[in-house]
């Protein structure tokens, strides 16, 4: 991939100055005596002096803990198997509650705008009232609580008040179907259910509680329903065994002390889900500690937040990124929730957002911008954006199109980080650097504490060439294990490829600026003659023309080979004619090679995406050779495969 050699954005010298990375290198060099100098210099030592790396984090961040670790890491050579920061005790509550002022913790708006907000103190004050009701039912450590939920304020008072007592939380948002919610639930047998009575998306009213009643009758651990009202003040529980209303549960206790249990570093505090698009869903274990001091460090040095800050990520709670959002509390930021669609009731929603709220930090995905530069919006022009300063994306690979989008048509003057990493280690590989320049089309930096590198097929590290991305050493956040795993599918999943080193599945290349550039998942990739090809490499040419709103591309197998074909969803009024399929042929030549250009290109009315906007590459190319479609529950619109089943153009 050729990088415009320019930089898009550089740090002023007075950004470098207030940076929080600025103050941390020279905390480190004030307590060791390292001479680092800049990023380069410092991520090196993170690698080299793992120990020392992460206690600085520790120390810097100010984690709060009972009892201080034994040491920092024990059994570092084992990957996995390491055991970091053992003897310690802290409750991952009462590092994100440790604010307790007037300060505004939680502001809350859905496509109707803004519904309501809490203070530090307010926010303290309900999840010490939740977490004595809680306790009312028996709950203990280790005790399992899902959430059905919205993304609102009372969906991170739930998971707050869970983790002060120790218990492992868990959620999905209610767009998923019925079966994608027992695939999930089903596994980890939570004792209480947290739901809303439903939600809002595009303008529509979406009932909740008919599902819910279903789960419960067939999940028997579910002791307890919690509902909160979201569409009606009073909702009608007759229906629903064992349910109360949130405001009901909460009633008994108007004041109460917060009670954060002492536990150890490696407790389990979330279980996250794989995406379900490969077969069941992964039930993923994470422990409090690693994912406390990963988010304070790409939080605190990665993003550069404050206590003044105001941040956003459009996230379901089905999403990771809700998790990563809601520990900038430990920050005394501001975290700003939204619930609906990002373009109802129309595609400046977020941006009015950001304007009211004085947002100061934006996260978003590279559909979100790919959608509004389709629609021709120009919210640099039509919102009082001032107060923003960074914009994050993830989800998927930002193309060099969607950078000159941002600066141009939003903001000129902000840092556009682009993260990568995932549910596996709820945190990023690459991500933003506040101290770097941002150069078009590639990721800023890999993650300090992180050995990230990128290996040919032989299992060599190699510089500005494609292959595996790696990470050849243990980090904090890596998973505890899947639930109800002897181990043999954990191996499976991360070590299988390359023995001891976390193989994580996508297809990227490290840059001449030591940025990072993904191609798509290695499972996707395309091999058209034995030459491999990133999928998004296609995507960058195709989704530049107008007519285009998204596509998507597999490899069909075809006369002992594999030959490529990509999907065009058009714009309405637009028909993939000889004409538009010989100009997507040449912009895809003009700009990769004439082995990127599809041998077929067929028009279809919509493009499958997970339930948090990932294209699904792999259930296209399934269809197409009539192969089972595994848990299309996790799918946004499962409808849209039957679109990819016998297609007379792939006959040819």
């Amino acid at each position: 991939m050729t990088i415009t050699e320019r930089p898009l954005w550089s740090p002023t010298e007075g950004q470098i100055a207030s940076a929080n990375l600025t103050a941390f290198m020279q905390f480190v060099r004030d307590r060791w005596g390292s001479p680092i100098s800049d990023y380069a210099s410092l991520y090196c030592w993170s690698i080299e002096k793992p120990d020392l790396f992460w206690e600085a984090i520790w120390e810097f961040c100010g984690v709060i803990a009972s009892q201080k670790r034994d040491r920092i890491v024990s059994d570092f050579d084992r990957m996995p198997g390491a055991n970091w920061f053992p003897g310690a005790r802290l409750n991952f509550a009462e590092n994100l509650l440790r604010y307790r002022d007037d300060r505004q913790a939680l502001v809350f708006w859905n496509e109707r705008g803004f519904q309501r907000s809490l203070t530090h103190a307010e926010l303290y004050r309900e999840v010490a009232r939740l977490a004595v009701s809680l306790r009312g039912l028996g709950l203990q450590p280790g005790d399992r609580v899902a959430g059905f939920v919205p993304n609102l304020p009372e969906t991170v008072v739930a998971m707050l008040a869970v983790a002060s007592l120790g218990a492992v939380w868990s959620s999905c948002s209610p767009d998923f179907g019925l079966q994608g919610a027992l695939d999930r639930f089903s596994q980890i047998e939570p004792r209480v259910l947290f739901t809303a009575d439903g939600y809002l998306y595009s303008g529509r009213e979406f009932d909740s509680l008919e599902r819910v009643a279903t789960l419960r009758q067939h999940i028997p651990s579910i002791e307890r329903v919690v509902v909160i009202p979201n569409l009606n003040a009073r909702p009608n529980l007759h229906d629903l065994p064992n349910a109360v209303l949130w405001n009901d549960f909460l009633q008994p206790h108007p004041s109460s002390k917060l009670v954060f249990e002492q536990l150890p570093f490696d407790h389990p505090l979330y279980i996250l889900f794989s995406s379900g698009t490969t077969g069941p869903p992964k039930c993923i274990v994470h422990g409090a500690g690693g994912i406390l001091v990963q988010h304070l460090k790409e939080h605190v040095l990665h993003c550069d937040l404050k206590q003044d800050d105001r941040v956003f990520f459009f996230t379901t709670c089905g999403w990771m990124m809700w998790n990563w959002l809601v520990s900038a509390l430990a920050e005394g930021c501001c975290v700003l929730l939204y619930d609906g669609s990002p373009l109802a009731p129309d595609s400046g929603i977020l941006f009015r957002m950001a304007e009211q709220e004085r947002m100061t930090i934006f996260g978003t995905s590279p559909k979100f911008l790919s959608s509004i530069e389709k629609a021709g919006s120009t919210p640099g022009r039509d919102f009082d954006l001032s107060h923003l300063r960074v914009m994050l994306s993830t989800g998927s690979p930002l193309g060099g199109e969607s950078f000159d989008y941002v600066y141009s048509h939003i903001k000129s003057d902000l840092r556009l980080s682009s993260m990568s990493g995932g549910t596996d280690l709820c945190a990023s590989f690459a991500t933003g650097n506040p101290l770097g320049p941002v150069y078009r089309g590639e990721m800023q930096c890999r993650a300090l504490g992180l050995n990230v590198q990128v290996f040919n097929d032989a299992g060599q590290p190699v510089n500005e060439e494609k292959g595996e991305l790696v990470c050849t050493a243990p980090f904090p956040s890596m998973p505890l294990s899947f639930w109800q795993d002897t181990g043999e599918a954990y191996q499976r999943a991360y070590f299988a490829r390359f023995p001891g080193v976390w193989c994580h599945g996508d297809y990227a290349e490290l840059t001449k600026h030591d940025g990072v550039v993904i191609y798509g998942r290695s499972d996707a990739v395309l091999n058209p003659g034995g030459v491999r090809i990133g999928t998004a490499e296609i995507y960058r040419q195709v989704e530049q023309l107008p007519e285009v709103l998204e596509s998507v591309v597999v490899g069909q197998e075809w006369q002992g080979d594999v030959r490529v074909v990509l999907f065009v969803k058009l714009r309405t009024g637009f028909t993939l004619d000889e004409t538009l399929s010989t100009r997507i042929k040449h912009q895809i030549r003009a700009n990769t090679t004439p082995r990127h250009v599809p041998a077929r290109i067929v028009q279809v009315a919509d493009i499958p995406r997970t339930k948090s906007g990932k294209i699904v590459e792999l259930a296209v190319r399934d269809m197409i050779h009539s192969r089972p479609i595994r848990n299309a529950e996790a799918l946004a619109n499962a409808e849209a495969l039957e679109l990819f089943r016998d297609l007379p153009e792939l006959l040819e």
